[in-house]
Parts: structure tokens; sequence; C-alpha cells
């Protein structure tokens, strides 16, 4: 079994050294003066990374990288958002084994930390000042910006800055409980928070260095009570040996747990998971003795080396799970199950 307990230290970092113009890679130099600093090209090119083995994968999440985002193209989405936003980072600290940046950057979903947030800040109000009505912007599609704002502060600096001159909706979801920072902010409702869950089991022995289900429901009964509109992800849902157990156990916990405020104005959004071959061949290399989350038997390719769960699965579990959600939390609006 592979459990690594959340450890958010770093063993170097790479940086662009224009990164270190900015006021925020100053910043981050002095936080992290005592670590090795070895200037790169680009954040997307680092030869030591992308040639490394599989195995190094957990070792590769170790280094910090530093840069400047080049790409602001957004990109429409209809789910709890109207667009999907690249933000102030990229990657996550975190190995969960099915997460689709790895699929994406392969060994290269370490975490980048992008220095030139005034400049994408600045196109997000843009963008909603121009809009004919109030949109959604999704800034944390790439990464996890609870877990950003702890080494960056980015995270208060966009909520405070957006409340005050921003038009529409920001929205992020997290897998960590870091948000004390976050609740006595002037959000003025603009910022919609959600929180992913699952079974505390997938979570310690898949979601490897996020937070406990405990504290992820705590944060979200917090972020309710600071004001904050806010949802919950079910998601990935992993359809494991016993997942109607576990699931169904989830389901009674956070109907005993969930604060009222979260049952009478939150929603709820379900994520069955993908996977891929550049998944399998990370994590049997790098996570030998981790949970096995493929099977065969339920999944079915879709093109392009990934697998997704069979259609007369996915109806079960469907089912299933709007079953015990409309009996247990039927006061939360279901948005999608995807």
């Amino acid at each position: 079994m592979v459990e690594i307990d959340m450890d958010l230290s770093f063993d170097a970092v790479y940086y662009e050294p224009d990164s270190l113009r900015y006021e925020l890679g100053k910043t981050l130099k002095q936080k992290y003066q005592d670590l090795p600093w070895i200037g790169i090209e680009s954040h997307n090119r680092i030869p030591e990374f992308t040639s490394a083995e599989n195995r190094e994968f957990p070792k590769l999440k170790r280094h910090l990288i530093i840069g400047i985002r080049k790409t602001h193209k957004y990109v429409g989405n209809h789910k709890v958002s109207d667009w999907l936003v690249p933000y102030t980072s990229s990657g996550c600290r975190a190995m969960c084994l099915y997460c689709y940046l790895v699929c994406n950057y392969n060994k290269c979903s370490y975490l980048r930390l992008f220095v030139n947030r005034e400049e994408m800040m600045l196109k997000l109000l843009k963008a909603g000042r121009e809009a004919s009505e109030p949109q959604t912007f999704e800034i944390g599609s790439n990464s996890d910006l609870v877990l950003e704002n702890t080494i960056t502060g980015n995270l208060n600096w966009t909520i405070d800055y957006f409340a005050r001159n921003g038009r529409g909706f920001l929205t992020f979801p997290t897998k960590f409980d870091m948000v004390e920072p976050l609740l006595d902010l002037d959000h003025r409702g603009k910022t919609i928070f959600r929180m992913s869950v699952n079974p505390a089991e997938i979570i310690r022995r898949v979601e490897i260095g996020t937070s406990p289900l405990e504290t992820r429901v705590k944060a979200l009964n917090d972020m309710a009570e600071a004001g904050y509109p806010v949802g919950m992800l079910i998601a990935p849902v992993i359809l494991v040996k016993d997942w109607k157990r576990m699931y169904g156990e989830l389901i009674r916990y956070l109907a005993d747990v969930l604060s009222q405020k979260v049952k009478k104005t939150g929603f709820i959004e379900i994520i069955l998971m993908t996977y891929s071959f550049v998944h399998n061949a990370i994590n049997t290399e790098a996570f030998p003795g981790a949970m096995k989350i493929y099977d065969h038997c339920l999944m079915t390719g879709r093109g392009r080396g990934k697998y997704s769960y069979r259609p007369e699965v996915r109806e079960e579990a469907e089912d299933f799970l709007r079953n015990e959600l409309d009996h247990k939390l039927g006061s939360m609006k279901i948005l999608y199950i995807s």
C-alpha cells in the first residue's frame, strides 16, 4: 500500500531568469533562498525531467518550477463555468494516481508557478467587462489554487482584487483544507468555492499527498459560513472493489457532517474516472504498491490511449449515486454527471 504524508517542501527550484524581474519572482527567490536555483530556458522544456525514468516521478514532484505564462487562451466550458482560464499555476505537488494532468503533461505535471499574475488578471477583467452578461471563470482547472496559495498568496490577492474590480464570478476546485487565509476576505460573493471529496480509503491510497476527508469537509463548511457560494465534487468516482459500499458510506458521512448552509445552498458535481496508458505506465513503475484503479473488465478504450467506463457500467454507477444522494442529500442539486 502506498500512502505518502502531505509534505509541501521542495528540493530545488528551476526558473526562467526573466521571472525574477517580476515582484512575485523576487519574493519567491527570497523565500526559497536556501534551495538550489537552476536556470532553464522554458518551464515547458526541462530535458532532465522529460528524459527521467517513470520511477523517478515522485522525485520530480519535489522540484518547484517558476516561469512566465505565455498562453492566455480561454476555452469554453458549460458545466460549472463559462470559461476555463489559464491562471497562476499549472501542475500540482500532490500525486493523485488518476490526475488528468499526468495524461496531458506526462512526467512534467510538476508544480509550475507563473509570476505574471497582473497580466492574467487584467485579461480576466477585460473578458468580464466585454461579455454581454456576467460570466463564470474557472481559474483552477490546471492546478490546485489552495495549495498554491500556501506558497504565493495568489489566491488571497485574486479573490480580493476581483471582488473590487471584476464582473461575474471566479471558481476553482480543491483537494486541500488550507482555507483559513480566505475566510475573512471581502469576496462579495464573487468567488465560488468547490471542494472535491472521495471515500477516505480512496483519498489515502489514490489521492496521495492531499488533505483527508474530514478536514476537507470542515473547510467546505467554513467557507460556506464565510459567505462564499459553494459546491462539492464527488470526483473522480473510481469503481474499485466494494465501490458501492465505499460511496454509500461517503454519502452517509456527508449527510451527517455537512452544515445546513452547505446542504441548503450548495450544489454537487459528479465525475467518473477516466484513465490512460500514460497513467498506467507511470503508476506501475513509480507506485508499484498502489491500489490498482484500472480494470479492463469495466473500462473500454476511447482513443489516444485513454480509457473510460463502459456505458452499462456508467449507467449502474450513475443510478446508484443519484439514488443515494436523493435519499441522503436531496436538498443539494446535482449539476451534472460526466
